[in-house]
Formats: C-alpha cells, sequence, structure tokens
C-alpha cells in the first residue's frame, strides 16, 4: 500500500527532514579527527530531543543508538563506537527524527580532514548519483527512471552500485512502500504519483558491488573493504517536480564554516 499525502501532511514530513538536516549540520561542527562515534551520537540525541523531537532510529527494531554512524568500508547501519574518527576518514551518517506523528530520513557522508582524490571522488559522485535520481522524481515517471538515473551515474565513473539496500517511502513510518532501488530499468516499477513521499539514498562503492552483513545483526561493509558513500534526500513527488524535504545547504554552510 503506498500512501499519498495531503500538502499538511508534507509540511509536517519537511520539518522533520529539515531537523534531521540541522542535526547533521551540527554534527559537522565536530566532525574532525579524534572524536568517538558515540561522541557524535550522544550530540545527535540532545539536539534532536533539545527541539521538540524523538530520535527515530532509537530503538527502531531494536537498533541501540540515535545515528548509523558507518566508517569507510562501512556502507550502512554502523553501529556508533568507542572508534576515534582519523584524518582521512569518510563518515556516512543516517539520521531520523519521530515528530508530530512523522519521520524525518536523511543521510550525508563526512570527509573527516583530507581524504585521498579517489575517495573525495566517491563523494562527489554518489552525491551527483542522488542529484540525477532526485531529478526523475516527478509525478508520471516511474521509481526504475530514478534508479537507472542513479545506476548510469555510479556505473559510469566505475563505481559499484549496491543492490541489497534500498530507498523508501516515508511517512507515519519510517519505511513505507515503494521501494526504492539505486539500480534498475527506465519505465518500470511503481508509478510516481503527486503526493507520494520517498527516499532516495544511493549508497555507491569504490570498488566492488558486493556487501557483507555483519555479525552485529547491522553494519553493512564493502567486500573488499574499500571505502563506501551514502547520501539520502526526502522527496516529495509534486505535479511541478521534485520537492525536496532535505536541506543540504545548512550541512554544507557548516562543513565550510568548520574548514575556515
Amino acid at each position: 500500500m503506498i500512501y499519498l499525502k495531503t500538502q499538511e501532511e508534507i509540511e509536517l514530513l519537511r520539518e522533520n527532514n529539515i531537523l534531521v538536516s540541522q542535526t547533521l549540520a551540527e554534527l559537522a561542527k565536530y566532525m574532525k579527527p579524534g572524536i568517538t562515534t558515540l561522541e557524535l551520537d550522544r550530540i545527535a540525541e540532545d539536539f534532536i530531543r533539545s527541539h521538540g523531537a524523538l530520535p527515530g532510529f532509537l530503538g527502531y527494531n531494536g537498533f541501540p543508538n540515535t545515528l548509523c554512524i558507518s566508517v569507510n568500508e562501512q556502507v550502512v547501519h554502523g553501529i556508533p563506537s568507542d572508534y576515534v574518527l582519523k584524518d582521512g576518514d569518510v563518515v556516512s551518517v543516517d539520521c531520523g527524527t519521530f515528530m508530530k506523528g512523522f519521520y524525518g530520513d536523511t543521510a550525508y557522508t563526512f570527509a573527516v580532514g583530507t581524504v585521498a582524490d579517489k575517495t573525495a571522488e566517491l563523494l562527489r559522485v554518489t552525491k551527483e548519483a542522488l542529484y540525477k535520481g532526485v531529478a526523475q522524481a516527478k509525478a508520471g515517471n516511474r521509481v526504475g527512471d530514478i534508479a537507472a538515473a542513479v545506476q548510469e551515474h555510479a556505473e559510469r565513473h566505475g563505481f559499484g552500485v549496491v543492490r541489497e539496500l534500498v530507498g523508501h517511502g516515508l511517512g507515519r513510518r519510517m519505511h513505507e512502500e515503494p521501494e526504492v532501488p539505486n539500480y534498475g530499468a527506465r519505465g518500470r516499477g511503481p508509478l510516481l504519483k503527486e503526493g507520494m513521499v520517498i527516499c532516495i539514498e544511493p549508497m555507491i562503492n569504490m570498488g566492488t558491488k558486493q556487501v557483507v552483513f555483519e555479525r552485529d545483526g547491522w553494519t553493512v561493509r564493502t567486500k573488499d573493504r574499500k571505502p563506501s558513500a551514502h547520501f539520502e534526500n526526502a522527496v516529495a513527488i509534486t505535479k511541478n517536480g521534485p520537492d525536496v524535504l532535505s536541506d543540504y545547504a545548512i550541512i554544507e554552510q557548516a562543513i565550510k564554516q568548520q574548514q575556515q
């Protein structure tokens, strides 16, 4: 069942995703060598609660923390720990909120200090793939149009597109239908209709597309242990095209300030 949202419901989803974006921007201030991923998790939980929301991931299907923090070869669903960030790490932070009956869900991959040129390219291409997918998120298109746009851009640059994990619908539940893969054929899959809200989230690997599910029951890493990147936007389908509910401008302004 795919739930179509009213404009009022889309605004509540926007409010959640702006708060997630603000949380990620807050984390950008601390995203430097020497901090542990568990410290970042505590900062995010305090920030979300201080803004009148609940952490959307905490306790979700038993997940133990506020953030999914996935470092280097970890693709997604990494559990915050005593791992200390070091120069050259890449850190995918996936964050969710629950407020006023709806969820927010947005992710961003941060570079810690100075990363290798190839790693920087991976992050750039993954974000570009997200934007190419978002551009296809319009009424009358199909999910496959988004998936193909993401896959084509990533593979054109020689990167691996993860198959086992997908984007999803977003609303009163964190994961709703339809599933939104990052690979596929144009013109296939569910029809995109005005009022749908979906999360588009490319998970792109520097090397092989193959992944391994770790024994902790959550963490997914690349099989070849090469770095992975992950970017996610929540997007409403409107008659005028995609309405992006997440706000990367907030995050990237914070990154720029932290680099000065």
